[in-house]
């Protein structure tokens, strides 16, 4: 029987992630993806010829840019005979570019893959599903692709109608007993974790630099969160009103609409030492599970039992824990769904809420994140999860290298 190569994680990085509508907003999709590639290349000094494929994981993807791992290679400058391919878990897709890279190594489809993940959710277009065959009369609907992505994450007829993610996390807040002043005091402190990082320089080893053009003069380099709210407070958050008419849930304790990409090459354990690479970690275990759409924010809780269960790890082994923050009350009840809470291994540098959440890319940038804290704590493994849009959870633990 032929053993099963390990998946190794070499050169994770990551772009700053911007604000919607903010600095990043002049960026293509194809030119954030290939910033990230590029980046890879360069920290891991691989010939681009031993690239076997590049996996990207887009969730508001379009025709603008189809297949958005072909288009970041080819892009990025990679030879022609590099193929790409495109994937979408909503929230999770990300981490499902990296477990995907990782069973190709793992089945011997490859020795080396490039994962990653890319959102412009600042580009997200709107559409029309009217004019095809044309309109005799009448008015034309343009939709818009962000807000109907999250209507139509589920069969309406199955499930009723839901009007979007906040709902869902309002749902929870009711199950769960999380108050407004549980999750703006989280809130809170991602953001102050956030800015804590930054002044301290935790994040300056991961994220690269990203060219954006201005209509007058040299293009700009953008290298820095812009999402982040240093003067948060539970004033400043209190004075906000709820998105949904007597809930838990304002813009404040919500995570943030956001542009970024991250990548990282996946490569097998035994082809390491012939390419001269070092890897930051190795891929323990993932996990995928379904959960009811109207509760998506409680995947975690059964994504993370199904990994402990199949790698016999559990929180006491975990010396980091990165749970996306979709929502603060989300975050919340995941962690009474788990019965674990411990604020020193959680979110430490901050998460959605304050960093922003691209979608696609987001599963990479918590993975690249994660491990440069990692390698800083001397840390052994790490946790990353999150949950995904449609009612999944996705699960992943990595152990340094």
């Amino acid at each position: 029987m032929t053993k099963v190569r390990r998946a190794a994680i070499v050169a994770p990085v990551r772009t700053g992630v911007g604000a919607f509508g903010g600095t990043l907003r002049p960026v293509s999709v194809e030119d954030l993806s290939a910033t990230v590639v590029n980046a890879v290349l360069a920290r891991s000094g691989i010939d681009p010829a031993r690239i076997e494929d590049v996996v990207f994981a887009q969730s508001y993807a379009n025709s603008e840019v189809p297949c958005v791992g072909r288009w970041a290679a080819l892009q990025a400058g990679l030879p022609v005979a590099v193929p790409g391919m495109q994937l979408d878990r909503r929230c999770g897709g990300g981490l499902q570019a990296v477990a995907t890279a990782a069973m190709m190594v793992q089945s011997g489809a490859a020795d080396v893959v490039i994962a990653g993940g890319v959102e412009s959710m600042s580009n997200i277009e709107y559409y029309s599903t009217d004019m095809r065959w044309g309109k005799r009369a009448g008015s034309v609907t343009f939709h818009d692709r962000l807000d109907r992505g999250r209507e139509r994450s589920q069969p309406e007829h199955r499930f009723g109608y839901i009007s979007g993610m906040i709902e869902t996390a309002e749902n929870l807040a009711r199950d769960y007993s999380i108050s407004r002043e549980e999750a703006d005091a989280y809130a809170v402190r991602s953001h102050q974790r956030a800015a804590a990082a930054w002044e301290a320089g935790r994040f300056d080893a991961e994220v690269v630099p990203v060219r954006v053009p201005q209509k007058k003069g040299d293009p700009l380099m953008f290298a820095r969160d812009e999402g982040i709210r240093p003067g948060s407070d539970m004033d400043t958050l209190g004075r906000l009103r709820p998105m949904i008419k007597g809930g838990t849930v304002p813009a404040g304790n919500a995570s943030q609409q956001s542009d970024a990409a991250a990548a990282c090459l996946v490569v097998a354990e035994d082809c390491l030492a012939s390419l001269n690479l070092t890897p930051m970690a190795y891929l323990v275990g993932w996990s995928a599970v379904g959960c009811e759409p109207a509760n998506m924010g409680i995947g975690p809780v059964e994504a993370v039992r199904k990994l402990f269960h199949k790698t016999g790890l559990g929180f006491d082994q975990m010396d980091l824990v990165e749970l996306n923050e979709a929502f603060a009350c989300q975050v919340l009840a995941v962690l009474k769904g788990w019965d674990w809470n411990d604020p020193e291994r959680l979110n430490v540098n901050g998460s959605g809420v304050s960093l922003g959440h691209p979608i696609g890319a987001t599963g990479v940038r918590i993975m690249t994140s994660l491990l440069h804290e990692m390698q800083r704590r001397g840390a052994r493994y790490g946790l990353e999860t999150m949950c995904v849009g449609g009612g999944q959870g996705v699960a992943a633990i990595f152990e340094r290298a």
